[in-house]
């Protein structure tokens, strides 16, 4: 299930957020990182993600740096403070949703079908319920 619009603002600014607090990752290789997550939810092309990663770090949200000693120029990006503070806050956030959902008898969607159980966030309870199908503006970076 490819996701709509609301979901890849929210989830998936938050997903690249939790990609990134793995460490330094120039920007297609946060692509892989996301497209090797199971279903098809954040399987999220470079013309998606690299908007993103210009939105986060005009918030401040992720740094960048050149890397010319390879091949190819590489940019490179990383949390910055404020970027790990907003990753803490919005998981904390994607718990609090999923305990309201829970409340309200949705049901339980598999961790494949949503793609993002490799990205750690299991545990968090960001994929215990089918966000795509709700607006989470609350989740929204911006």
């Amino acid at each position: 299930m490819a996701a709509d619009d609301q979901f890849i603002r929210g989830a998936g600014m938050l997903a690249v957020l939790k990609v990134l607090e793995g460490g330094e990752l120039y920007g297609y290789a946060i692509v892989e990182a996301l497209a090797r997550t199971k279903g098809d939810a954040l399987h999220l092309g470079q013309s998606t993600v690299y908007p993103m990663l210009y939105n986060l770090e005009a918030k401040g949200l992720v740094k960048s740096r050149w890397d010319e000693s390879g091949a190819r120029p590489r940019k490179y990006y990383s949390l910055t403070k404020a970027g790990k503070t907003r990753l803490a806050e919005d998981t904390d956030q994607w718990r609090e949703i999923t305990k309201a959902m829970a409340s309200l008898g949705l049901a339980r969607l598999g961790l494949a079908r949503l793609g993002l159980a490799r990205l750690g966030l299991a545990q968090s309870g960001f994929v215990k319920f089918g966000f795509a199908r709700f607006s989470p503006s609350i989740l929204a970076l911006g």
